[in-house]
């Protein structure tokens, strides 16, 4: 459905806009700089929310599409080509919303290069959102790989002591993963005439041996950026070091663009491959669920734990998504967001802490809710999110996805379900024995005995994300509605190519 406004432009070049405003600004006007940072930020998710508001839930195919000819070679073409669907709206949303929190919270964070650290933050906001509108498999790769560039610098600039190494890791791991994805899309265009992600899935006519090597192209940039275990040790690196507001992109939104690509494009233009290969991604997707739990229970770094939950969070996300029932796939999506929350929440909370005792050791605290209450009740609600308690937003979509992994055809076995099941267990442990160690016990450490509890910016920062904690986890209804077309669509196109898989 062609739109006539431009909304979908206007979401995604906004940041671009107000970065290169940023720029013109007086390097001196801290204050000034970051109010219209975060100005902008807001601007574009209210954007988003008139894009939603714009968008039909009853319809499964792509709406406000926007689609001009960019560049034309001889018989092919390249399209400035943007669209959304119950796929990616939920995705766009929670970038809009994440960004303005994170700048807020750089307010006593970043003090160094003010003015180049939101113009980045911004520049990456632009391209996390062209990421998920664009239509065209030349551009979706454009924008893909300028997220690499701003968050390259966040992390190498603003990051911790060893930032250099973990930005450059960084940026190699994921460099390497997209250069087989481009000469999958070079092939793809080649073949087709066309870049178009809508019309190479309309001709499905790629034979299934072809399938099977393209979606391992395309898999090796997703995987990377997912992290699927065993590609997932760039990770903790650029968690660690990256600052907080970099921390919380990262593991909210970054990593979802590499679950997102299974999603969009592994899932519908190779069908027969994904249905071959389903068993093997819920394998990978199990062993990255106990993995990551096993070594966050070990972790001494808080930031550290955090970052090694993820690995953990998004093989559930895997396993869904590889499912291929509408169940999976949508506890999938709505695990993409669940996990931006949360995690982002946590991520923001290893933050105040840190800015207020420079050190993440959990062995430096204990006793923290004695003098910090208002920090210790937050923390706790995220820390049962995180583990899936029900109520929270995490049990709504792990249990979702273990529904769809345990009658999953295409997995071929309640097993996997059954050991990722374990996940939940391990989670609950790492994160009640973090907490336990941090915020109960003793206040025996004198570095502790005077710290000062949340600020009213602080809280601002983490209300948002308590409240769709609570709103998911209480009544997810209206999440599922936004995506359940879609969803139902392309589960139907998986399950017709489970048919003619031998």
């Amino acid at each position: 459905m062609q739109s006539s406004f431009p909304i979908l432009t206007l979401v995604t070049f906004t940041p671009l806009v107000g970065a290169a405003i940023v720029l013109l600004l007086p390097r001196e006007r801290l204050n000034l700089i970051r109010w219209f940072a975060l100005a902008v930020s807001l601007v574009t998710f209210g954007l988003s929310l008139v894009m939603l508001g714009m968008f039909d839930p009853s319809n499964p195919d792509l709406q406000l599409v926007e689609r001009v000819t960019w560049i034309q070679v001889g018989s092919w073409t390249i399209d400035y080509h943007l669209g959304v669907d119950g796929l990616s709206l939920l995705l766009v949303l929670l970038t809009t919303l994440l960004v303005p929190i994170s700048i807020l919270s750089t307010w006593t964070a970043v003090e160094e290069r003010v003015k180049d650290f939101m113009a980045f933050f911004l520049l990456l906001a632009m391209g996390m959102l062209g990421v998920f509108l664009a239509l065209d498999l030349f551009l979706f790769y454009v924008f893909w790989e300028f997220t690499l560039v701003p968050m390259y610098f966040l992390i190498g600039i603003w990051g911790g002591t060893r930032r250099m190494y973990a930005a450059i890791k960084f940026f190699l791991y994921t460099m390497a993963g997209s250069i087989l994805m481009l000469l999958a899309i070079i092939w793809l265009g080649l073949q087709a005439g066309t870049f178009s992600l809508p019309e190479l899935i309309a001709r499905g006519s790629i034979p299934a041996a072809t399938q099977f090597w393209l979606f391992l192209a395309f898999a090796a940039a997703f995987a990377i950026k997912v992290p699927m275990w065993p590609l997932h040790s760039w990770l903790p690196d650029a968690h660690v070091e990256a600052p907080t507001a970099g921390s919380v992109i990262l593991a909210g939104v970054l990593l979802k663009m590499g679950t997102y690509g299974f999603l969009r494009f592994n899932l519908p233009l190779f069908p027969e491959a994904s249905v071959r290969l389903a068993p093997w991604m819920a394998l990978l997707a199990v062993i990255g669920i106990l993995y990551g739990a096993a070594v966050s229970y070990a972790q001494k770094d808080v930031k550290k734990l955090v970052a090694y939950s993820s690995v953990s969070h998004l093989g559930f996300v895997m396993l869904g998504l590889f499912a291929l029932n509408p169940l999976g796939i949508q506890g999938g999506i709505l695990q993409m967001i669940n996990h931006g929350l949360s995690t982002g929440a946590l991520f923001l909370i290893v933050g105040m802490i840190y800015e207020r005792r420079h050190t993440r050791d959990v062995d430096a605290f204990g006793g923290l809710w004695k003098v910090m209450p208002v920090y210790g009740a937050l923390t706790l609600i995220v820390t049962l999110s995180s583990m899936g308690l029900p109520g929270l937003n995490g049990f709504i979509g792990e249990f979702t996805i273990l529904l769809g992994a345990f009658g999953s055809e295409a997995i071929g076995s309640p097993w996997f379900a059954g050991f990722a099941a374990l996940g939940v267990i391990l989670a609950a442990i790492y994160m009640l024995y973090m907490f336990q160690k941090m915020f109960l016990g003793p206040l025996d450490k004198d570095e502790n005995q005077k710290l000062k509890d949340l600020n009213v910016r602080e809280i601002v920062t983490l209300v948002p994300l308590l409240v769709f904690i609570f709103w998911i986890g209480l009544y997810p209804k209206p999440f599922f509605d936004l995506m359940a077309p879609a969803v139902d669509q392309l589960s139907a196109a998986l399950q017709a190519a489970a048919l003619a898989v031998p």
